[in-house]
């Protein structure tokens, strides 16, 4: 059976068929290269002091372009369509917790993720959109489900 979700993101509807098949995203500061593998045990972008047991990732390009450029570091931004190599679930930090289901298709997995390919196309944020992101994420209150 296929499933369509419809969503509406940044004030684009989006729809998606099988989402949990891909294609993933992931976005970072890291140049990497095709065939390399993300993993888990780095510390998160959001909160330094905490060593991440998870890599994240989502079916969402502008969304991997958003923490791509919301990412700790210098460098550019940079977004890769990756693959899962071991299982995967919804990400708890923004599923159902703050949004109901997982409209922002994000995941997370304890297995690393395979970059396929270096995507250059992607929403990118004015300057005013990263600073209000940059200054919700610190205001943000709660633990960062690890």
């Amino acid at each position: 059976m296929m499933k369509v979700m419809v969503f509406l993101f940044w004030g684009i509807i989006i729809f998606m068929q099988n989402p949990e098949n891909g294609p993933f995203y992931h976005g970072t500061k890291a140049n990497l290269g095709i065939g390399d593998l993300l993993t888990a045990g780095f510390q998160s972008n959001y909160r330094p002091e905490v060593t991440m047991n998870h890599i994240y990732f989502t079916a969402l390009v502008d969304g991997a372009g958003m923490a791509a450029e919301l990412a700790q570091g210098n460098s550019p931004a940079r977004v890769y369509k990756v693959e899962a190599t071991g299982d995967f679930e919804d990400d708890p930090n923004v599923t159902d917790k703050k949004f109901p289901g997982n409209p922002t298709r994000s995941y997370r997995s304890t297995e690393p993720l395979k970059i396929v390919e270096e995507v250059t196309e992607w929403k990118r944020l004015t300057p005013e959109e990263l600073q209000s992101w940059r200054e919700r994420l610190a205001n943000i209150k709660g633990d960062i489900i690890n």
